[in-house]
């Protein structure tokens, strides 16, 4: 007979009693951390854990019944972390130009990749790596100027007390809660969602406090209610814990940025933001994914994130053994081949101008006096941009020549410019995505539609 989820865990040793869990304290609030966020551009997502040998998805592999718990959690035993070397991941991140990255410190399974005190699954207590595995990725990050980033999952398909409560006012009969990783199968128990919180706050407090991560990216949000997950008073203890850190949108309103995944918004999201993004189909490492975006299409992605203000988080799967497959790497090299050479067009600049104006991504700089535009496709000899009030003093290609531009046409009656025209040279193109600069005289004074009288 194979005994209950939570008893296979008691039994192996894998769980520690409530008592062990720390008390929070209370320490000054946090100021204003977003800048380095909103002139990023560009992180790396990696997600690395049990699942990691590749035959099948994260977390959700059992989860939807494609393969069984006690299977799943087998493939722990293959999780050796023994070609991992951090400092080589954060010089191929460097290089693609990212200036942060996010790994999964827990995933909805439950495993950590850190020494956790309260619970025995995790890298150095449960697999052959033996040891904390999120220490010397900080520390390599921070030696190559990069950000720390750390995801987070809320919920824990593994821990005895997750499945405890429905949400508030859910029906017990409906199928979306017949899960039984997700939600109760009987009676509920409030008393175990308590002990689950206070596990949750333990781990999160052991995280911000010895690793004190720039970045904490939650996800799981979905199987509770906001007031269950009390996440009013996480964002607070958060700010005590770790007052510099920033928080992604997955904890209810209380985030910092908001989190569009595997799609680009078709308008500029309302607040800071960050598309995260797989480089194939697959967030984790998975042998049968041989679906890779070229790197034309991830310059894409990036330009048209920046270009609406927003970062692309871009996700890589490492193997178990912690090395980064050679496609991925292919994919970061081919980036930073263009992220360093159009850097001034890239991290620092602002969202750029509104749809109608230019056909492509375009950013603006700080002081509003240049216009960067992107061509994505080969220009038919020239690049038209329209409802540019101000002098035009000098237009170049990012990296390479100056370019002939006049304007043509125009109403000044009703402060109507003319288009300006560019003309752009074979011999300019990028192979990937040709940048334009174009400076003006003064902050951009840019033409909307004139009033029209009846």
């Amino acid at each position: 007979m194979t005994l209950p989820r939570p008893l296979l865990l008691a039994a192996a040793g894998l769980l520690l009693s409530p008592a062990a869990l720390p008390a929070a304290d209370a320490t000054a609030g946090a100021p204003d951390t977003m800048a380095w966020f909103r002139d990023a551009k560009l992180g790396i997502f990696l997600h690395w854990g049990v699942y990691s040998e590749g035959l099948g998805s994260e977390s959700w592999a059992f989860h939807d019944g494609k393969t069984t718990y006690e299977a799943y959690m087998a493939q722990a035993a293959t999780f050796t972390a023994s070609n991992y070397h951090p400092e080589e991941w954060a010089r191929l991140f460097s290089e693609a130009g990212a200036r942060y990255a996010v790994l999964t410190s827990k995933h909805h399974d439950g495993f950590a990749l850190w020494d956790t005190k309260l619970s025995r699954l995790n890298a150095k207590d449960a697999s052959p790596a033996g040891r904390d595995l999120i220490g010397p990725y900080c520390d390599a990050l921070r030696k190559e100027g990069l950000k720390v980033g750390l995801y987070f999952s809320n919920l824990d398909w593994s821990h005895p007390d997750y499945a405890s409560v429905l949400p508030t006012g859910a029906n017990p009969a409906d199928p979306q809660y017949k899960n039984r990783f997700g939600y109760p199968q009987g009676r509920q128990d409030p008393e175990a969602w308590k002990r689950f919180l206070a596990f949750h706050r333990g781990q999160l407090k052991e995280l911000e406090t010895r690793f004190r991560p720039d970045l904490l990216w939650f996800d799981g949000d979905w199987e509770r209610t906001d007031l269950q997950w009390g996440f009013r008073e996480l964002r607070e203890q958060l700010r005590q814990w770790n007052p510099t850190g920033i928080v992604n949108g997955r904890i209810g309103k209380y985030g910092d940025y908001l989190t569009p995944e595997q799609y680009i918004p078709l308008v500029p999201p309302p607040s800071a933001w960050e598309l995260c993004a797989t480089v194939n189909d697959s967030w984790g490492f998975q042998k049968q994914d041989h679906n890779f975006k070229s790197v034309r299409q991830v310059v894409r992605m990036l330009a048209e994130c920046a270009g609406m203000g927003g970062n692309l988080l871009l996700d890589v799967g490492p193997r178990s053994d912690g090395t980064i497959p050679d496609e991925d790497v292919r994919v970061l090299r081919g980036l930073g081949r263009w992220t360093h050479k159009h850097a001034e067009a890239l991290y620092g600049t602002v969202a750029g101008l509104p749809g109608g104006y230019f056909y492509g991504a375009t950013t603006l700089n700080k002081a509003r006096d240049t216009v960067y535009l992107f061509c994505f496709d080969r220009p038919n000899g020239q690049v038209a941009l329209k409802g540019i009030r101000n002098e035009v003093l000098r237009v170049s290609v990012v990296g390479g020549p100056e370019l002939v531009s006049r304007k043509i046409g125009g109403a000044e009656w009703v402060k109507m410019p003319g288009v300006l025209w560019i003309d752009v040279p074979e011999t300019a193109l990028d192979p990937d995505a040709t940048v334009i600069k174009v400076e003006l005289k003064g902050p951009l004074d840019l033409a909307t539609e004139p009033e029209r009288k009846p």
